[in-house]
């Protein structure tokens, strides 16, 4: 029907020449910032999914960090704990050396300034070891803080933490490391010189007594090593998770270029043609005023 008011070819063209429009913007849209969705209409579903899987996914990042830097903790207590074994083996051997009958009163004399000295590099390391600025094992009152134990958070969840709990071992090391010197004190205030290897008899005793602190710090030592190897697997098991759900992620959110790039070029194809037949169908209203010729 030929009308003057109502051109319905011009206003089906200009319908279909907005909805292609709004699909061209969209295609530019992804193409423009890599994601296919860019908001919650593109994708209302995905965009819930992606991201609870980014969330997932910034939680296991921090975790990795996590267990990096519990791992350089456990690294430097167990650093310490083998300069305190060597120590304790050198006093050990200063002990042997000073239950000789070969030895005079001034070698042990000589030798237990060496003993003393190393009690009180004991009592340094023992009191000044620190992690960012923490004191690892300075005790307050007769304890040592990794006696209270260590909780990490491995995972992305509040369920995801493992504790570490060396209250007994720990508790045991103070005990026997402070059989060893009269210097030794955790607290950092050092004691007066001791007569471990002066007074008649005590150097043989004394060298059980160091015999048994090494077996003591050799307890705390392995328990650390075997935590810092189960928090280096934690972290190479984050590390898989995270690879496999950024690329989940990735597969909701980002664009196919090859797909969107066609896409594109389909809606500016149709575009073009919607706008000549808009143009066309302008020009049937022409015809009504030849009939009035």
């Amino acid at each position: 029907m030929l009308s003057l008011h109502t051109n319905a070819s011009a206003l089906s063209a200009q319908n279909s020449v907005g909805s292609t429009q709004n699909k061209l913007s969209t295609s530019m849209t992804r193409l423009s910032t890599g994601f296919r969705i860019n908001s919650a209409m593109d994708d209302a579903a995905g965009l819930q999914i992606a991201t609870r899987l980014k969330a997932q996914t910034s939680g296991m990042a921090m975790a990795m960090r996590n267990t990096q830097n519990s791992i350089s903790m456990m690294q430097t207590a167990e650093g310490a704990f083998e300069e305190v074994t060597s120590i304790l083996v050198r006093m050990k051997d200063l002990a042997t050396q000073a239950a000789d009958a070969s030895s005079n009163a001034d070698d042990k004399t000589a030798m237990q300034s060496e003993y003393d000295a190393l009690g009180s590099e004991l009592t340094n390391i023992m009191a000044n070891t620190s992690f960012g600025g923490a004191a690892l094992f300075k005790g307050t009152t007769g304890t040592l803080s990794l006696a209270a134990g260590l909780t990490f958070q491995i995972g992305a969840s509040t369920a995801e933490k493992m504790t570490l709990n060396l209250s007994t071992d720990m508790a045991t090391l103070h005990t026997n490391v402070g059989l060893t010197s009269a210097r030794y004190s955790s607290t950092g205030a050092a004691g007066a010189p001791g007569t471990e290897l002066t007074a008649a008899g005590t150097a043989n005793t004394t060298i059980d007594v160091i015999s048994t602190a090494i077996k003591s710090v050799g307890s705390v030592r392995s328990a650390l090593g075997a935590t810092s190897n189960r928090l280096d697997h934690v972290y190479n098991n984050l590390s898989n998770i995270s690879t496999n759900t950024k690329a989940a992620t990735g597969r909701i959110m980002d664009v196919d270029y090859a797909a969107e790039s066609s896409n594109m070029t389909t809606q500016q194809m149709l575009t073009q043609a919607g706008t000549a037949m808009l143009k066309q169908s302008n020009g049937m209203s022409g015809l009504v005023m030849s009939l009035l010729q």
